[in-house]
């Protein structure tokens, strides 16, 4: 008859431990650091193309601002989209003839094809008055558009609008391999 040794038992779960905390280490960082998103849609050609896929850094804007022209990955309405951030806090955004306004001075969107228009709004279009009273966007809210203007549901979409800076996130491609890194 065998007598029962604990030490196996010690060495194993010490062992097994390990890997617990390891992968305990993983789903921590995948649930409140990071996850992973493909990229769905055109509304970002050809900045980003569908299949492309991005690593999104949940807390990136804890410890920096974001910046006009930023690619961004936001939730709106329960769904996520990657825009790209044009009007920061206290400025007034306005398209007019193709041509991007911010505080009445125009703005060159070198990041756009020629053949992309951007139909014309006014801060009058994307929130009413008692949201932007000095038709300015509001402290903690920005302006995102998509970089292929005619097909991208954006700020400039009624049930979208400005979007909170609590809802963006950063994030960084990962692929295709050939493309990886921030993009600008």
């Amino acid at each position: 008859m065998r007598i029962f040794d604990t030490r196996e038992i010690k060495e194993f779960l010490r062992d097994a431990s390990i890997y617990i905390i390891g992968i305990l280490i993983i789903l921590i960082i995948l649930v409140f650091i990071v996850s992973f998103q493909p990229i769905a849609g055109n509304s970002m050609v050809p900045t980003l193309e569908e299949g492309n896929v991005v690593l999104v850094s949940k807390l990136s804007y804890l410890f920096k601002d974001i910046e006009r022209n930023e690619i961004v990955t936001l939730k709106v309405n329960g769904k996520s989209y990657v825009k790209r951030v044009i009007g920061l806090p206290g400025e007034e955004i306005k398209y007019l003839k193709n041509i991007l306004y911010i505080d009445d001075v125009p703005f060159n969107e070198t990041f756009l094809g020629e053949n992309i228009k951007t139909s014309g709004f006014t801060m009058d279009d994307i929130c009413k008055e008692n949201e932007c009273p000095d038709g300015k966007i509001p402290e903690d809210k920005y302006l995102v558009l998509g970089d292929n203007r005619p097909e991208s549901e954006d700020s400039r979409t009624p049930s979208f609008g400005l979007v909170k800076k609590s809802d963006i996130k950063g994030f960084f491609r990962i692929w295709p391999l050939n493309k990886i890194g921030k993009i600008l």
